[in-house]
């Protein structure tokens, strides 16, 4: 396992045990992203980096009971905080990691990821094997609960111009990833940027 994967499970197990006390409110920024990512029923949808999966009820809702939830996640702690709290019971959770998923090219409609791109050690590539599993004209969202603004201040840290989250930088990533971005949001409330699967 890379010092990256490493310090991320670390980071993730020290708090997964009450990840979701610390962020009780998060619900309605989840599910207001999950609707702006347009799932219809019998979608299958990966919600990478899942964490204790707070994203599978809404995702659930969203493609119904003929659709496919994944759960992708590297840390345990973090999944079993999810089988703790139910939400197994909305998609099946793996352990794994999302650099070399174990799905096959093309088998998924969208990817849901909250949180992400800050822990990704080669976010380019890592976007590049999410694209894999997409096919042609699915999405993915880039969500976070808050904006860069507001997470950067809860943080107690300063935006930079490298920030990847910042509209400059992130559009051309995708780009080189197999993406394209379709809408950027940066709000005190919620961060999400969509992107589509380019052929």
């Amino acid at each position: 396992m890379s010092d990256d994967h490493t310090h991320v499970q670390e980071f993730f197990t020290a708090r997964a045990a009450d990840w979701d006390a610390r962020f009780p409110d998060d619900g309605p920024a989840y599910a207001a992203a999950v609707a702006d990512l347009g799932l219809r029923p019998g979608d299958r949808v990966l919600d990478a980096g899942c964490g204790t999966g707070r994203a599978l009820p809404p995702l659930r809702a969203a493609v119904g009971p003929s659709g496919v939830i994944l759960g992708a996640d590297l840390t345990p702690a973090m999944l079993e905080a999810g089988v703790r709290a139910g939400r197994h019971l909305d998609g099946q959770l793996l352990l794994t990691d999302v650099a070399a998923l174990p799905l096959r090219t093309g088998s998924l409609d969208a990817v849901f990821a909250a949180g992400l791109i800050a822990h990704l050690a080669d976010p380019a590539g890592n976007l590049r094997e999410l694209a894999r599993v997409v096919r042609p004209g699915g999405t993915l969202a880039l969500f976070h609960p808050i904006g860069r603004a507001a997470l950067a201040a809860r943080q107690g840290r300063q935006i930079t111009p490298a920030d990847l989250r910042a509209e400059a930088n992130l559009g051309p990533l995708l780009t080189g990833s197999g993406w394209r971005m379709t809408s950027y949001v940066d709000e005190d409330s919620r961060f999400l940027a969509l992107a589509v699967r380019t052929a």
